[in-house]
């Protein structure tokens, strides 16, 4: 897997925001059946977590995960089938990222320090990573101007800007690991 250029990022882009309702739904129930653990992931708990502090938000973050399905079946190919990957795949995702994730929930209760460490961790790990700055840069910006609409939403950045982070990165994962 490459590291989209510009024209790549467009193009796939383009690709995600042409598509009508009738076709967004079946790539949906297409990911849904392929990547079941993952779909209810991604459009079951993360939003949940994102819409504790602003729903509007959450809806926002699952619009953007449609447009990272788009744009890996776009860039990339079929989305590999969950029967293509190895069993445990998406549960050693999931512990690895865990902790992490606990410690952006605040209604979890946590010592704030340790909170604090593994919020930065998060972070440090994104930025050592880094996979698809491209489409992350330009994720980060759509969440931007959306939380600029309202100053409610401002709060709730960082936690959805995570959240995408953390899902482009379970797609890189599952397009770099699907068993050939």
């Amino acid at each position: 897997m490459h590291d989209l250029n510009e024209r790549e990022l467009y193009q796939a882009l383009q690709y995600s925001k042409s598509i009508d309702e009738e076709n967004g739904r079946k790539i949906l129930e297409h990911f849904q059946l392929d990547q079941t653990a993952l779909a209810q992931t991604i459009f079951g708990v993360f939003p949940m977590v994102i819409g504790e502090q602003d729903k509007d938000m959450s809806h926002l973050f699952m619009d953007l995960c449609f447009d990272v399905i788009c744009v890996f079946e776009k860039a990339f190919g079929a989305l590999p089938s969950q029967s293509d990957m190895d069993v445990n795949w998406l549960e050693k995702q999931a512990v690895l990222l865990d902790t992490e994730l606990q410690a952006l929930m605040t209604d979890k209760h946590m010592d704030d320090k340790f909170r604090d460490k593994l919020q930065n961790r998060l972070i440090q790990r994104e930025i050592e990573e880094n996979p698809q700055p491209g489409l992350i840069k330009f994720m980060n910006a759509a969440i931007d101007d959306f939380a600029s609409e309202s100053p409610a939403r401002v709060n709730t950045t960082r936690i959805t800007q995570t959240m995408i982070y953390v899902v482009v990165r379970l797609f890189c994962s599952l397009y770099t690991h699907a068993v050939k």
